[in-house]
């Protein structure tokens, strides 16, 4: 079983815990009645509807899994943190090769990096990690390495 941590905002949290009650709550009674009204249709051997329904019913518990897993293991960020160097919950300005770019360092679970919000497990957000302003940062991805200067943390 999985116990390493799942660092989260207190948003992000509260969004998971939303997640998890509309799983319990309302989609798997609603898979459930679709088992029950596939299985009134009778043979179950060529039965689409049913079969689909199986297939998500799977899909909802592994998400209640998953979800109640994340929940159990989250330790929330400090908002409060300080700015001397980078940390889960900082946003971090940098200039690159293609100009000034900012992230906000952020648990594996909140990571979107169309918004800016880059995992502490990726290339870029591990290389971040425990800098400090003014510090060159050479990032290792598999197109090749980059170098970042850390501009400002906040």
């Amino acid at each position: 079983m999985n116990t390493k941590p799942t660092y989260l905002s207190r948003e992000g949290l509260q969004k998971l815990r939303l997640e998890l009650e509309e799983m319990v709550t309302k989609r798997r009674p609603e898979v459930a009645a679709r088992i029950h009204d596939a299985k009134e249709h009778g043979d179950l051997t060529e039965n689409a509807e049913y079969e689909d329904a199986k297939n998500e019913q799977a899909f909802v518990e592994g998400r209640i899994q998953t979800l109640e897993t994340l929940i159990k293991n989250a330790t929330i960020i400090d908002e409060n943190h300080g700015t001397d160097h980078v940390q889960i919950g900082s946003t971090v300005k940098v200039e690159g090769e293609d100009g000034a770019e900012s992230f906000t360092i952020v648990g594996s679970a909140e990571a979107k990096p169309t918004d800016g919000k880059i995992s502490n497990e990726s290339p870029v957000g591990r290389a971040l990690l425990g800098r400090k302003k003014g510090e060159k940062v050479i990032v290792k991805v598999p197109a090749g390495d980059f170098t970042y200067k850390i501009v400002e943390i906040t």
